[in-house]
This record gives structure tokens, sequence and C-alpha cells, in this order.
């Protein structure tokens, strides 16, 4: 079944505003969300970036029905997995069935700052996949010893489990890395809609959720959604691995500076048509994806939501066959 997600961005809101737009986007009839976890923001002017599982726990009071996950916890170099093995159980006893765990292989932007260096991405894949492992083993909740290639556990136990565990899913860049989350995980993040990833995905066995992220901003008008959209998230305009490589937020602040709005709105549905919105959304259905999240780009969160309740989720649970073409 589809289902139809928002995007919590730490790094452009503090956190209780954060929480506040969990609890929106479940009256408005987001089924899920997924919230981003950042040391840094991308630039400056995003202004935030708040500790995710102090958000989480604060979020899992606030709503009640909202399936969250991280979007993306990277569980290899600023965080130990013993670490995070430890906040997402204690997470999802918070929220019970509520919670999954999304991770990916991160940013330089974010892991750099405890000194350890920036592995390549080869490497970075091998720590990742030892860190699922890990995080497996001490949610057995039994007494851990692990001595792998890259992370060491001493006599660990999780005390604090939830009745279920929450699952795993990994974020893809490629047809590899779509691999990997079939090997190893329960389903497959995605930031575009790509074909060839879904179908890595599934080639390789992986049959669990398949959630894409689409990043829009709604305004009152086009014209002030694309400057707007320029302001906030002119990053969208980066491509290839330099996302994954510059370390600093005014690294990105000098490879944007030429961008301009045409080049933002090519990624991003800008203005009030829903039309454009669905459009974007249908690619990610046609691309094989069965949970689409959306990213609001800008401080107006509510105006969005007001609107995605309104006309975006209504026309989506009207037509459903129409918005899988």
């Amino acid at each position: 079944m589809t289902e139809f997600g928002y995007a919590l961005s730490s790094e452009e809101h503090p956190p209780k505003d954060l929480v506040a737009h969990a609890r929106a986007a479940e009256e408005a009839g987001f089924t899920f969300a997924l919230i981003s976890d950042h040391f840094h923001p991308w630039i400056d002017r995003q202004g935030h970036s708040p500790f995710v599982w102090s958000v989480l726990g604060a979020i899992a009071q606030a709503t009640d029905r909202l399936v969250l996950g991280t979007g993306v916890t990277c569980p290899t170099i600023r965080t130990h997995p013993a670490i995070i093995a430890q906040a997402a159980a204690t997470t999802a006893a918070l929220m019970p069935d509520r919670f999954f765990l999304g991770l990916g292989t991160g940013e330089n932007l974010n892991e750099h700052v405890v000194g350890q260096g920036w592995p390549s991405l080869e490497v970075r894949t091998e720590m990742l996949e030892e860190a699922v492992e890990v995080i497996r083993e001490l949610w057995k909740g039994k007494l851990t010893n692990h001595r792998g290639r890259y992370f060491t556990v001493e006599n660990a136990r999780i005390y604090t489990l939830p009745e279920r565990l929450p699952q795993i899913h990994l974020a893809a860049g490629g047809p590899k890395a779509a691999e990997q989350a079939a090997k190893i995980g329960d389903g497959l993040i995605g930031t575009g809609p790509e074909p060839e990833l879904v179908k890595a995905y599934r080639d390789a066995g992986g049959d669990g959720p398949r959630i894409g992220q689409l990043t829009v901003c709604w305004a009152a008008s086009e014209a002030e959604a694309k400057r707007t959209a320029l302001e906030w998230w002119p990053t969208v305009a980066v491509h290839g691995e330099a996302s994954q490589e510059l370390p600093l937020p005014s690294h990105f602040e000098a490879l944007t500076k030429s961008a301009t709005e045409d080049q933002v709105a090519e990624s991003v549905a800008c203005g009030p048509d829903p039309e454009a919105h669905l459009a974007k959304i249908r690619a990610y259905l046609d691309a094989g994806f069965d949970r689409v999240y959306i990213h609001q780009v800008g401080p107006d969160q509510l105006g969005f939501l007001d609107f995605a309740k309104r006309e975006l989720l209504p026309a989506l649970e009207q037509s459903p066959v129409e918005a899988r073409r």
C-alpha cells in the first residue's frame, strides 16, 4: 500500500518547532515521517541542528499514530553503533511499533567533528555493514562482545528493549548501496526517483518498504516559492559526491553561491499548484517507490501542512491509480 510522509528537517528548525511540526503532520493525515540526523546544517542560513535523539523522545510523547524514523543516522564515526543501538531501542520502547532506524554512510559535514577522519566510500560501506551487525547483536538483549575490523564492543548488554524491535532501513545513493540494503536491511531509502535503485534492491532480494524523499516548496505564489527554495535549500543544485565530501557549511555556501532560482526549481516543486507536486510524487511511484515523504523547504511548515491536508493528500487518496502512473 502506498503511503505518504513528511520530512522533519533538523537543519532548518529548532527542536520545539520540530515537535510541533510532527504533531501537525499527524493531524494533517501523514502516516509517517523521517527526521534528519545532523551535527551541522548544510548552510549557515538554515541555522539549526539539534540532537536528534532528544527530539525523538519529545515527538514520541507529542504524537499518537505517526510512524517515525531517522532519515538518516550514520552509526560509524560520530556515534559508535553500540550507542545507536541503545538510543534506537529506547526510542522504540517510547513509541511501540512506531519507530524505525534509518541508517546510511553519512556525510563528512557531520562526521568529521570527532577528529577520526573521513574514510573512502568503500570503507564507509564496510563500516556500515559491521555497524548493522553490532546493532542487531546488541538488540538480542544478551551480554555482547564484538571485535571486528572497525568496531569493538566489550561486555555490553542493552536492558531496555521494545517488545518488537524496530526495522532498519538503509539509505542508498546507487545500485551497490541498494544491494546492501537488500542484504542487511529491512527497507530502502532514496533521495531521487531512480528506477535503477529500486530495481537493484529488488533484484538483490529486497522486499521491504521503498521510501523516497521529495523536496518541495509550497508558497502562495511560484515566485515566492522559488525565492524561498534558493534562500534555504540551494544545495539541491549540488550534484555528484560533493554532498558527502565537504566538511563545513561555508564550503556548501561557496559551492552554491552562483545557484539560481531556476536551477533550484528544476529539482524542487515550487508554488501553490497541487499538480506540480503530484507530478513529482508520481515520478517516485513510477520508479517503484511505495512510500514518499515530502520535505517542505523554509519556515512555512504549517502553510504547507494545511495545503497538504486540503489539496495534496485528498488528491492522492481519490486517484490512487493515477498517482501510480
